[in-house]
This record gives C-alpha cells, structure tokens and sequence, in this order.
C-alpha cells in the first residue's frame, strides 16, 4: 500500500500542475476576450464601458450589467461588465474580474488637463490628447526588487484575474471581496483599487514563500497570482482613428 501510495502521488502531482497551468492558459484566453469585446465595445460607442457593481448576486437584477454612469467618486471601479459584452463571468478559480476604467473615457464629464476637446464629438466621448490615469508597476529582481513603471502612457482601463488564492477577488455570489494577509502588499494593492488608489501591480507567478516582504530590498517577495492586463493608449487610439471615430 505504501509503494502504490508513493507512485500514486507521482502521478497526481504532474496533473495537478498540469490542471493549474491549464487554468491559467484558460483565464488568460478569457481575459483575450475580454480585451477584444472592450476595443469593440469602444469602436461602436465612443467610449470604454463602466464596470459593473460587483457586490450584486449573479441572476439578481443588473448583475453583469455596466452602470449607467460611472463619473461618481468610486463608480469607475467594479466588476467587467460581462452581460453587456458578453463574456465570461469568472476566472478559471471562480473570481470575477476586477476592472477599473478611467472615468473620461466611459462618461464625457472631464478631460486630461491641458487637453483641448474638439466643439463636436459625435464618434467619442474623449480626444487624442485625453490620457489614463493608472499607473501599472512592476518590480526587478536586477534592482533589489525596486518599483519600476512598465505602462507609459497611463492606460485607460485595466481588468484583474486575482488568481488561485482569489484575494481581493469578487464571487458569483456577490458580497465583499476575498480577504489577504497583511504582507501581500502588491495582491493588496490591486485589491484596493478606487478612484483615489491608482495603481496596479503586475509581475511574475510567485508561490506562497514564508517570510516574505514586498518592500524594496527583501529577499523574498509575497505570493503573487493575479492575471493583469490593460487597454494600451496607444492602441485604443490607434483603432479608433482607423476606425474614424477620432479625430
């Protein structure tokens, strides 16, 4: 029984791996979509969705729906709206996906400072020289894990997968998000994301490691799963004059 035991979990190891690696080629292949239905979102309306409210229940009313508005301090952040673009729900873990947009390029309320808007703008609620205003970090392991910017310009939209662990993740069942420990700070701070909180980190898979920090110079950096990507300003802008919906 021991040896069976022994081989047993030889093989189940290399599937289990086999089945996250698979999960995570599944969520990235969504999160391609999810990518694609935000372009074409974007080309047929002028504008980026809001998120959807991620604290409504799934089959409850306005679930998976984008807000009306999403100008209002905290609205800009939420949920992707999956009913109104008609993707999936959830990651391959079971968490919705977190997306922030910024507000100009979802409602015509404001504009980039310093950036003169055309008196007509029938195609887009937003011009060429508006910008987003996130800041995508990473961290280098040739600079004692110091920050680095990874994203210039500030894209427009960013949406999360939270991952396995699913901290700070949303539930098909709506409610708070998922708890993490305190050390996590970068899961945290993609967890955090609002109106004010601005900044989103995105770096290689690392497991569970115990102790750890993600403070510059630590030896060990925290778990880290989540699945980020972003709408790049350079390609928004570039489809939509293609497009001809700018200038």
């Amino acid at each position: 029984m021991l040896i069976v035991s022994i081989l047993l979990a030889g093989v189940m190891m290399p599937l289990s791996l086999q089945m996250e690696v698979r999960r995570y080629a599944d969520t990235k292949r969504s999160m391609d979509q999810i990518n694609e239905a935000l372009i074409g979102f974007v080309l047929a309306k002028g504008r980026l969705p809001c998120p959807a409210d991620p604290a409504i229940a799934d089959g409850v009313a306005n679930a998976g729906v984008e807000r009306a508005a999403c100008a209002a301090a905290g609205t800009n952040v939420g949920v992707i709206p999956w009913v109104t673009l008609g993707v999936p729900e959830t990651d391959e873990w079971g968490g919705r996906f977190t997306y922030r947009v910024t507000a100009l390029f979802a409602d015509a309320t404001n504009t980039t400072a310093g950036c003169t808007l055309p008196a007509t703008r029938i195609n887009a609620v937003f011009a060429l020289c508006d910008s987003g205003d996130m800041n995508v970090k990473s961290r280098t392991t040739t600079d004692a894990y110091a920050l680095t910017n990874s994203t210039p310009p500030a894209p427009p939209a960013v949406f999360i997968s939270h991952g396995k662990n699913g901290y700070g993740a949303y539930r098909s069942q709506g409610g708070a998000p998922s708890s993490m420990p305190a050390a996590n700070t970068d899961e945290s701070t993609n967890a955090s994301l609002s109106s004010v909180n601005k900044t989103i980190f995105s770096r290689e898979k690392i497991d569970a490691t115990s102790p750890c920090s993600d403070t510059p110079g630590s030896a060990a950096l925290c778990e880290f799963d989540d699945v980020v990507a972003w709408i790049p300003l350079t390609t928004l802008m570039n489809r939509m004059v293609i497009a001809g919906k700018l200038p």
